[in-house]
C-alpha cells in the first residue's frame, strides 16, 4: 500500500530542456515533411491535371482524325455504291433489250422454217435445191446462231448483275457499319468531362474478341471498294459487248435477210420467165393442135372422096366382064380401068398412111399440150408458194433496227423488210 501511495519519480531540468527540444525537433520535421509532400501532391496534381488534359485532347485529336477517316471511307464506299447501282441499272436495261432481242427472233425463225416447209411442196422438176432454199437454210443457221450468242450474253449479263448486287451488298453492309461506327465516334467526340451521360464502367479496358487491326480495317473497305470497281469494270466492258453484239448480229440478219429477199426475186423472175416461155410454146402447140386437127379432118376427107372414084372404077370393071365373046378383049380402057383402081388403092393408101402418121403428131401434140399445161401448173403453184407464201408472210415480220437510244433491241420496224 505504501509503493501504490509512492509519488512519481522527478526528471533533471537538463532532461527537461532535452525533451523540449525533442518535441521541437520531431514537429519540424513532421511539419518539414508535410510541407514537401503538400507541394509534391500539388505538383503532381498540376502534373497529373496536365497529362489527362493533354491525353484527353491527344484523344479527341484522334477521334476527330479517325472521324474523317470513316467520313472519308463512308464518302468512298458511296461513290462507288452510286456508280454501281447506276451500271446496274444500265445492265438491267440491256438484259432486257436482249430478253426482247432474243424473243423477236422467235417469229423471223418460224417464218424462215415456214417458208422452207412451204417450199417442200413444189412438185415435179420445180422441188430444186435452189438458190432461195440455200440462202434460208443459211438464214435459219443464222438466226439460230445469233439466238445462242444471245442467249450467251444474257447469261453473262444474269450473271454479272449477280456479281454487281453482291458487291452491292458488301458495299451498303460496310457503309452501313461506317454509319453506325461514325455515329458513336461522333457521340464519343462530343462528350466532355461536364457530359451528363459519363459513368464508370467495368472492365473497360479490354480487346474484343472480334475486333480487327487497322490494317484489317483498311483492307476490308479497300477491297469492298476494289471489287466494286472490278464490277463495274466488267459492267462496263459486258455493256460495249453487248452493244456490239447487238448491233453486228442486227447487220447479219438484215444482210442475210436481204440476200434471201433477193433470191426470191431471182428465182420468181426465172420462174416467171419460164412459165411465160411455156405458155408461149403451149399456144405454138395448141395452134398445131388445131392445124392438125384440120389436116387430118382434110385426109378423111380425102380417102372418103376416094370413095367414089374407087367404087365407078369397080363397077365399070365389074361391068366390062359382061362383055360377050370376043368383045370380052383386054383393050386400053381395061388396061387404064385396072390401073386406075391400083392407083386409087394406092393413093388411098398413102393417104391413110398420112393419116396414120397426123394422128400420131395429134396424139403427140395433145400430151405436149398436156405436159405443158401441168407444166405451166407446176410454175405457178411454185410462183404461188414464193410470192403469194413466203414472201407476203416474210413482210409480215420486220426487224427493228434500234430503240429510241439509236441501239437495236430487237422487234418490229414498220420501214425494214425482213
Amino acid at each position: 500500500m505504501a509503493k501504490l501511495l509512492q509519488a512519481p519519480p522527478k526528471f533533471l531540468p537538463s532532461e527537461w530542456h532535452i525533451a523540449n527540444k525533442n518535441q521541437y525537433h520531431r514537429a519540424e520535421a513532421e511539419r518539414s515533411r508535410s510541407e514537401r509532400l503538400v507541394a509534391e501532391s500539388q505538383r503532381l496534381v498540376d502534373e497529373i491535371e496536365k497529362t489527362t488534359r493533354k491525353s484527353q485532347s491527344d484523344v479527341n485529336k484522334k477521334l476527330e482524325q479517325r472521324l474523317e477517316e470513316v467520313r472519308f471511307w463512308k464518302k468512298e464506299l458511296g461513290d462507288k455504291l452510286e456508280q454501281l447501282v447506276y451500271v446496274t441499272e444500265d445492265l438491267l436495261t440491256y438484259q432486257t433489250r436482249l430478253e426482247k432481242a432474243l424473243e423477236s427472233l422467235k417469229e423471223p425463225l418460224h417464218i424462215t422454217q415456214t417458208c422452207l416447209e412451204y417450199r417442200e411442196k413444189r412438185v415435179g422438176i420445180d422441188l430444186v435445191h435452189d438458190e432461195v432454199e440455200q440462202e434460208l437454210i443459211k438464214e435459219a443457221e443464222t438466226i439460230r446462231g445469233v439466238m445462242a450468242l444471245l442467249t450467251r450474253s444474257l447469261e453473262e449479263t444474269t450473271e454479272q448483275i449477280r456479281l454487281n448486287r453482291s458487291a452491292k451488298y458488301n458495299l451498303e453492309k460496310d457503309l452501313k457499319d461506317k454509319f453506325v461506327a461514325l455515329t458513336i465516334d461522333d457521340i464519343c467526340f462530343s462528350l466532355n468531362n461536364n457530359s451528363p451521360n459519363i459513368r464508370y464502367s467495368e472492365n473497360v479496358v479490354r480487346v474484343e474478341p472480334n475486333s480487327v487491326s487497322l490494317e484489317d480495317w483498311l483492307d476490308f473497305s479497300n477491297t469492298n471498294v476494289e471489287k466494286a470497281d472490278k464490277q463495274r469494270n466488267n459492267s462496263l466492258m459486258l455493256k460495249a459487248l453487248v452493244d456490239r453484239v447487238l448491233s453486228q448480229t442486227a447487220n447479219d440478219l438484215r444482210r442475210q435477210c436481204h440476200v434471201v429477199d433477193t433470191a426470191f426475186e431471182n428465182g420468181l423472175k426465172e420462174t416467171k420467165d419460164a412459165r411465160d416461155k411455156l405458155a408461149v410454146h403451149l399456144s405454138k402447140v395448141m395452134e398445131e393442135i388445131a392445124s392438125q386437127e384440120k389436116n387430118v379432118t382434110v385426109l378423111e376427107k380425102a380417102i372418103l372422096d376416094q370413095e367414089g372414084p374407087a367404087k365407078v372404077a369397080h363397077t365399070r370393071l365389074e361391068t366390062r366382064t359382061c362383055r360377050p365373046n370376043v368383045e370380052l378383049c383386054r383393050d386400053v380402057p381395061q388396061y387404064r380401068l385396072i390401073k386406075e383402081v391400083h392407083e386409087i388403092t394406092h393413093n388411098v393408101a398413102r393417104l391413110k398412111e398420112t393419116l396414120a402418121q397426123a394422128q400420131v403428131e395429134l396424139k403427140g401434140l395433145n400430151r405436149r399440150q398436156l405436159a405443158l399445161q401441168e407444166e405451166i401448173q407446176v410454175k405457178e403453184n411454185t410462183i404461188y408458194i414464193d410470192e403469194v407464201l413466203c414472201m407476203n408472210m416474210r413482210k409480215s415480220v420486220l426487224l427493228r433496227e434500234g430503240d429510241e437510244h439509236g441501239q437495236w433491241a430487237g422487234g418490229l420496224r414498220p420501214d425494214a423488210i425482213c
